[in-house]
């Protein structure tokens, strides 16, 4: 059976440092940072006081009071997300057979503020259960592409993925899958996380994984920098439009990219480290290029996973070198986390869309925040430190790896 060809048509996101696509890629380009002191609930007790949050986002200004209710933020934030997607892909306008349209969607943990609020409520009604009757349903992680089918009527596949922070990109994966497979003419995919509550904070500073640089939030960021100390947290949804050529084509639809290939793999190794040696990101590069059909020497950028992490930020780096060899030092790659933070289950799609934006733009964002090289990362490598740089861009990837170990690697093809 011949594969059929995947394309995208159409891209939403909300993210810290911009509430659509064009203002998101305008502030990539800028090198702005989303990090700032918290607002959605008191840190003044937390060991890490900031994070990147979404900005001026009122619910009330894209859903009714009453149905905004039904709906934790991680649901609201990726609905916004796929309505920009798909609106802009023009799929209704053209009355493509909604039977033939799919929702995958990825999420980390779902509901998580929703699931804080309940419990403490919980906790202190002294054991009298007066739970809220949209707990559930506001908590599961796959309500999100279910309330996106239910605005629009679309009834092919329809699930969502659970990777940790590889979720939302193997939401990709499995749609460009089922595309290729003929089992759905177009899917909309993507994923949103909302995690800036106490909980998420809480939890991930426990592990010790979060930059506690309280004193300046906005360089806390500061992927392959020697002086990093952990990752900041982010929220946030982004949503891509993937279809099948031909269908695109016959309805006339504008084409920015071909996702030509997706990779998967598992570090099989610790719960949250990355396997020292890059095992686990070499083999999931390598996976996507021979999925693509494409040499190493014919990638031009890599969006790299880079969270600002001690272990994370050189695993992945000497993955690159071993991957790619002479032609590593020859590409532009950078990690766009060190503007919007890491948005966990979100992280995929968003990083996807700087990826497609370097194909469409010509431009390759920064990696904001270097102050100072770290003499365990080569420094021939080009992280496209602080400054944006024109160039022309054929083929993208980028990279996601999760908790657990789950690496997923999507690659992007100029036609």
């Amino acid at each position: 059976m011949e594969l059929k060809r995947v394309v995208v048509t159409g891209f939403g996101a909300v993210t810290p440092i911009g509430n659509n696509t064009k203002e998101y890629w305008e502030n990539l380009v800028k090198g702005k940072s989303g990090a700032a002191p918290i607002t959605l609930f008191d840190a003044s007790n937390f060991k890490t006081k900031f994070a990147c949050e979404v900005k001026g986002f009122d619910p009330l200004n894209h859903f009714d009071k009453k149905e905004s209710k039904k709906m934790d933020r991680n649901t609201q934030l990726g609905m916004v997300a796929a309505k920009e997607a798909v609106s802009h892909s023009r799929i209704m306008e053209d009355n493509v057979d909604k039977n033939r349209v799919g929702v995958i969607w990825g999420s980390g943990i779902g509901g998580l503020a929703t699931f804080e609020k309940e419990v403490l409520g919980f906790a202190a009604s002294e054991g009298i259960p007066r739970f809220n009757p949209f707990f559930i349903p506001k908590m599961i992680a796959d309500i999100t592409p279910g309330h996106i089918s239910m605005e629009y009527g679309f009834h092919g596949p329809n699930y969502t993925t659970v990777s940790a922070c590889a979720s939302s990109a193997n939401a990709i994966i499995d749609a460009k899958m089922l595309i290729q497979l003929g089992k759905a003419d177009v899917i909309v995919c993507g994923g949103s996380e909302a995690a800036v509550a106490a909980s998420g904070v809480g939890g991930f500073n426990a592990m010790m994984a979060l930059s506690t640089r309280n004193d300046d939030p906005q360089t806390a960021s500061r992927p392959f920098d020697k002086d990093r100390d952990g990752f900041v947290l982010g929220e946030g949804a982004g949503s891509i439009i993937l279809e099948e050529y031909e269908h695109a084509k016959k309805r006339g639809a504008t084409i920015y990219a071909e996702l030509k290939g997706g990779g998967m793999s598992a570090d099989a190794y610790h719960m949250t480290a990355p396997h020292p040696e890059g095992l686990g990101a070499y083999m999931v590069m390598k996976n996507c290029l021979d999925d693509a059909e494409v040499t190493a020497d014919e990638v031009d950028h890599i969006n790299m996973h880079g969270t600002s992490t001690p272990l994370g930020d050189i695993a992945e780096s000497n993955a690159i070198s071993k991957l790619l060899g002479e032609h590593a030092y020859d590409i532009q790659i950078n990690s766009t986390k060190s503007m919007t933070g890491h948005l966990l289950g979100a992280a995929g799609v968003i990083e996807a869309i700087a990826a497609l934006g370097t194909i469409i733009h010509g431009i390759v964002p920064p990696t904001i925040n270097h102050f100072t090289d770290d003499e365990n990362i080569d420094s021939r490598l080009n992280f496209t430190f602080n400054e944006a740089v024109k160039k022309e861009v054929n083929v993208a990837m980028s990279n996601t790896f999760g908790f657990g170990g789950h690496n997923a690697c999507v690659l992007f093809k100029k036609l």
